[in-house]
């Protein structure tokens, strides 16, 4: 049988998702429960990988198992041996054919910016910070020239092993939240949604769209950044600390729960900037 997982995690005290050999990453983590439960090791696979600090929403493994057991066993089980920011959120059981890769339609990721002019203290490590005032509509400017097929080299990391560059870029909402009164306070909400990601690409876009937000560049200048096809001539990548896998989307026909499943909304999005 094979089972789809979805993972909720806080990253701030790992390595990122892949084993390594220390074992302090979310997949150590989580496979060593799912032994412990089964009584037998599992390996497991995951719709994107995440880097060290970066947090998980839903991120969605799969694996085989000759072990019938039902789907909230799977969860309530292996979430009583993982450590209390790791937990299982569901599990269902699906078709040989699905593979939590390879049959993601897209995959979403949030980041999460303090603007303040003290740095964070209560949401260290969950949030990423600016201190001075970004401009919201100069950043929205920004970020609708980088919407469509586009070869975003110069948003790659020169570790990033992905076979191209091109990705398709669906939507980026950028939303301002909690503000103060003066203006200086508030939170800054980025949601990207893009058929894939390249290595570091959401962190990479990042620096550049908070640029133009502090008005150290105008918005054309991010159509430049992205026309260089260049890593040097972009902004340095950003914290890490603020980025969330919000998660992958699949066709409804495998069953998975609805924030895992492709939506009329998704499927609007006709290709054109």
């Amino acid at each position: 049988m094979r089972l789809a997982l979805g993972v909720r995690y806080n990253g701030q005290a790992y390595q990122g998702w892949q084993s390594q050999l220390s074992g302090r990453t979310v997949q150590d983590k989580l496979e060593a429960a799912l032994a412990r439960f089964a009584d037998r090791p599992i390996s497991t696979l995951c719709a994107g990988r995440t880097d060290t600090g970066v947090h998980g929403l839903n991120q969605v493994v799969h694996f085989d198992t000759d072990i019938e057991r039902t789907p909230f066993s799977w969860v309530r089980g292996t979430n009583r041996y993982l450590p209390p920011d790791i937990a299982v959120q569901w599990a269902h059981p699906v078709p040989d054919a699905f593979h939590c890769r390879a049959s993601a339609l897209a995959r979403r990721y949030r980041y999460v910016l303090s603007q303040s002019p003290v740095r964070p203290s209560l949401d260290a490590g969950r949030v990423g910070w600016s201190m001075y005032p970004l401009d919201g509509d100069a950043m929205r400017a920004a970020a609708a020239l980088l919407i469509g097929q586009h070869d975003f080299s110069s948003f790659r990391a020169s570790a990033c092993q992905a076979r191209s560059p091109v990705k398709t870029l669906r939507r980026i909402a950028i939303t301002q939240h909690d503000a103060s009164p003066d203006g200086e306070r508030c939170h800054w909400h980025f949601e990207f949604e893009a058929d894939a990601f390249l290595h570091h690409m959401i962190r990479n876009l990042m620096g550049c769209l908070v640029r133009v937000g502090r008005g150290d560049a105008r918005p054309e200048w991010i159509a430049e950044v992205l026309a260089a096809r260049s890593r040097k001539v972009a902004a340095p990548t950003f914290s890490a600390d603020g980025l969330y896998f919000v998660g992958p989307l699949y066709d409804a026909a495998w069953g998975l729960p609805p924030e895992s499943t492709w939506q009329a909304e998704d499927a609007a999005y006709d290709g054109s900037p």
